[in-house]
């Protein structure tokens, strides 16, 4: 799901940079291993743009999932400067249900030319035969982080380009740091620092560490411990390693020593709202928190830093969604020069400005830190920043595991991750 987002001022990062993960929970509402992805579409194999491309005098249409006014306004302001350099219209709808919408145009035969995919939406809509995979095509393709290209990339082929991205970090709250007698030379770098400082944070009725029990949170343990859920290439489940036994008996350990707890234990459905109201000193969320905290809880002073490393060194987890063109768009030709000048440079330092997201190309990561010196922890962390498993049926498995982990305390967790290693193993075959 996403998380509420509202307007917020200039320079400040936003909850909007929600909308490009719509792959940040996953499904919550898969049941069963059998497929993913989207609906419709032409059959077969995901498009190629290896030939040449369609075109047509017809304006493109634009669907997007939008965070709220200021991401919809912002890519209306760069459609229509787009428009006025290529002399094509182009339209922007802000979906109210973003797979429902593509689903729905898709089986019309008449989709919009380009839209936002999440990965977890990628595979379904590329085995259907719904997305032209344009990646190739693209003029800066080498600029792009390179875990960002591979999120996209199925069997070898980048099929869109990835718009902006979010990864995880630690948000300290500084009134409950400096009253534990904390200074920043006691910011976790390691796991033994951390549950140090988790320790002594748990005072006054708060716990020290809250953390959304979920594996879009728990991953990052993982990532740190040297575990995935997949091997790199997504063709065999990893869920039962010895690494990713060793993360999950590190938290399970914060938890039975009160020192963390999950927000659903203290009421909340998300740590951003546990680390808000003060029922925890921190929690591990994404720069989509930083919006929530402007608007939500303008009074909480914090700072955000890396997280810390584990036994196999720094890791967490990425977020984001592409640009998807229709393999149906009579005008494929003018959908990707759209495309392209959406994913540049200095449009995507336009998007961060106008809704506070974080560019997917390296090219602008300079200025973006020299713009957002509190957030640069988020970007500083893109080189050890891992995705979630983008395969059909994947994100079903993921949604189910999701369901089990909140009650972690009470599992063993080598049976949890051997139930999860038979249905991931399961998908992957499928």
């Amino acid at each position: 799901m996403q998380r509420p987002v509202r307007r917020r001022t200039a320079r400040k990062l936003t909850a909007g940079a929600i909308a490009l993960t719509a792959a940040l929970t996953l499904s919550a509402c898969g049941s069963g291993f059998s497929g993913s992805g989207g609906s419709g579409g032409s059959g077969g194999s995901g498009g190629s743009a290896s030939g040449k491309l369609t075109s047509s005098d017809d304006p493109i249409s634009v669907l997007i999932g939008s965070s709220g006014d200021a991401e919809t306004a912002a890519v209306k302001s760069a459609a229509a400067s787009w428009s006025g350099s290529s002399g094509t219209k182009a339209t922007v709808q802000a979906a109210n249900n973003l797979d429902q919408q593509l689903a729905q145009g898709f089986a019309s035969g008449k989709p919009a030319d380009v839209f936002y995919v999440s990965t977890s939406s990628l595979a379904g809509y590329a085995s259907n035969g719904s997305l032209l995979a344009y990646g190739d095509q693209l003029q800066d393709k080498g600029d792009f982080y390179p875990t960002l290209t591979k999120s996209f990339t199925l069997d070898g082929t980048l099929y869109c380009a990835p718009k902006d991205f979010s990864t995880l970090a630690l948000f300290i709250n500084t009134a409950d740091w400096k009253a534990a007698g904390l200074t920043d030379s006691d910011v976790p770098t390691t796991w033994a620092q951390l549950r140090s400082v988790s320790e002594k944070l748990t005072q006054d009725g708060r716990v020290g560490l809250a953390v959304s029990p979920q594996v879009e949170r728990l991953g990052a343990f993982m990532a740190q411990a040297g575990g995935a859920l997949t091997n790199s290439d997504q063709t065999k489940a990893t869920v039962d390693s010895a690494a990713n036994v060793e993360a999950l008996d590190y938290v399970k350990g914060l938890l039975d020593d009160g020192s963390m707890k999950f927000s659903s234990d203290l009421g909340e459905s998300w740590g951003g709202d546990a680390f808000g109201k003060n029922k925890a000193a921190m929690t591990i969320e994404g720069n989509w928190l930083t919006g929530a905290m402007s608007s939500s809880y303008p009074s909480v002073g914090y700072e955000v830093a890396k997280l810390p490393a584990g036994p196999k060194g720094a890791g967490t987890l990425q977020f984001t969604n592409c640009w998807g063109i229709a393999k149906d768009s009579p005008n494929q030709k003018a959908a990707l020069s759209f495309v392209e000048k959406m994913v540049g440079k200095d449009q995507q330092l336009a998007f961060a400005k106008a809704f506070g997201v974080m560019p997917s190309v390296e090219s602008a990561a300079g200025t973006w830190k020299q713009e957002y010196p509190q957030y640069a922890p988020f970007l500083d962390q893109a080189g050890d920043a891992v995705g979630l498993p983008t395969k059909s049926g994947t994100a079903d498995v993921i949604a189910d595991m999701d369901s089990k982990l909140g009650t972690l305390r009470s599992t063993d967790v080598k049976t949890l991750l051997e139930g999860v290693q038979k249905n991931m193993s399961a998908a992957l075959q499928g």
